[in-house]
């Protein structure tokens, strides 16, 4: 991917930042990072090679759980070599362009595993609201269009921030907030003027991120509206059992990335740098880390399989 960037680009650069306070012990910090970063590897290409191996598992809600660990890797693989080089060798330095490259896909991640999150409300929907007709909506070729829409949308809608980014000006040296490249991070950076690059920026997130999270909360009004219908408590609790990994995923998600895009574009004053980080952190590397978790705890289905498999594997060790 080459990004068209000004005439003084390689005059200037990002520096990446540690985590407050921790700069001089970066190697310490490295430990718990990688330990995330191996959790997520292992949590998600576990979800998806249980869902693939097991035909009793190619369902919509499965399917639509792969498209989750396929973003969630996205976002891990996205964020890993500039923190990878930040705390494994000390290297806070990032070109522009490689800056720029990176924002592209950590934002573009994003917005698929958001338009993921939506269509799992979807699914849940459908499930709970018609049950008999679940199989006739959700069939596999919609749910490949789901998946195709979902991934064009992300890529196609965040394609120009980096081409705008390209033509501001910069400084010779800009710290950012992070220890990887995040749009409103090096937005704030610029010398010239931002506001058609904010503007973009605003755009994008409300008609992807804002859209789906409304979407989602009607799509629960819906259910939760069905449910309320539902004779016996039983019946209701079933229901809602189905959903609380989903309602998880979705405040795992969401919670974190409202709060720093809040504090980003219209915070007024300054916080400690602490809270950017911890909230970048718990938005791009934590829910790769724990839906696996959850959906593997919550899902009685995923951890029969999984421990089904473990199970064959040591019979096979000990023969």
């Amino acid at each position: 991917m080459t990004i068209p960037i000004n005439n003084n680009a390689s005059s200037f650069f990002f520096i990446l930042m540690d985590f407050p306070g921790l700069e001089t012990a970066h190697c310490w910090t490295a430990i718990p990072v990688c330990i995330i970063y191996v959790l997520s590897l292992l949590g998600n290409t576990t979800i998806l090679h249980t869902v693939k191996s097991v035909p009793s598992l190619h369902t919509p809600m499965y399917f639509f759980l792969s498209m989750l660990s396929v973003a969630d890797l996205g976002l891990a693989v996205s964020t890993l070599p500039s923190m990878a080089a930040v705390y494994l060798l000390g290297q806070r330095k990032v070109g522009a362009a490689t800056c720029f490259v990176q924002l592209f896909f950590i934002h573009t991640c994003s917005v698929i595993e958001s338009a993921v999150l939506l269509a799992m409300a979807f699914d849940r929907c459908v499930a709970i609201r018609a049950p008999l007709r679940y199989a006739t909506i959700l069939t596999t070729k919609r749910i490949g269009a789901i998946g195709l829409a979902s991934v064009t949308r992300g890529a196609a809608l965040h394609l120009p921030l980096p081409v705008l980014l390209g033509r501001l000006q910069f400084q010779p040296v800009n710290v950012l907030s992070h220890s990887y490249c995040v749009h409103p991070d090096v937005l704030r950076l610029a010398s010239s003027s931002t506001v058609v690059n904010s503007g973009l920026g605003l755009f994008v997130m409300l008609s992807t991120l804002g859209v789906d999270a409304v979407l989602i909360l009607l799509s629960y009004v819906m259910i939760l509206k069905t449910v309320l219908n539902i004779a016996s408590n039983a019946g209701r609790l079933k229901a809602l059992n189905t959903c609380i990994s989903h309602i998880c995923a979705v405040l795992l998600f969401y919670t974190p990335l409202v709060s720093l895009s809040v504090i980003h574009r219209f915070g007024k004053m300054k916080l400690p740098a602490q809270i950017y980080m911890l909230l970048s952190y718990l938005h791009f590397l934590v829910p790769p880390v724990l839906n696996p978790i959850v959906y593997t705890v919550k899902t009685k289905e995923i951890r029969a399989c999984i421990l089904k498999t473990r199970s064959l594997r040591v019979e096979i060790l000990v023969m």
